[in-house]
């Protein structure tokens, strides 16, 4: 069942993330190399929404889903990355949860460092 989306008040909104989109060029062999540049800064609130395992690599890893919250803004897409320090998400969904635009509500997975090397090679 989804969590109720509540409003966050704005002295919530206390942690700096970077908004990267994708630079594709290309690689001479019918490919491209995507790299990652920074965008915008965002100060938002983070929640962990539910720890998720799976398998990567041969082995088991707890990876956390979350969700984070902006002031309405910059538009969002699922090909964009959110940086918070060393850590880095991969945008799942982004949307205006009411339709106001007050809000941007973004659905993110938190990217381990080999998925950041796989990803940043394709």
């Amino acid at each position: 069942m989804p969590q109720p989306l509540t409003r966050v008040p704005i002295g919530a909104r206390r942690r700096r993330f970077v908004l990267e989109r994708p630079v594709e060029t290309p690689d001479g062999f019918g490919g491209v190399v995507r790299r990652f540049e920074a965008g915008p800064l965002l100060w938002g609130a983070i929640e962990l929404l539910r720890p998720v395992d799976r398998l990567r690599f041969g082995r088991a890893e707890a990876v956390a889903t979350h969700r984070v919250r902006f002031r309405f803004g910059p538009t969002v897409t699922p090909a964009m990355r959110l940086a918070s320090g060393p850590r880095r998400f991969a945008v799942r969904s982004a949307g205006d949860p009411d339709g106001r635009r007050r809000d941007l509500v973004c659905e993110v997975a938190e990217l381990m460092a080999e998925e950041r090397m796989v990803e940043a090679d394709a």
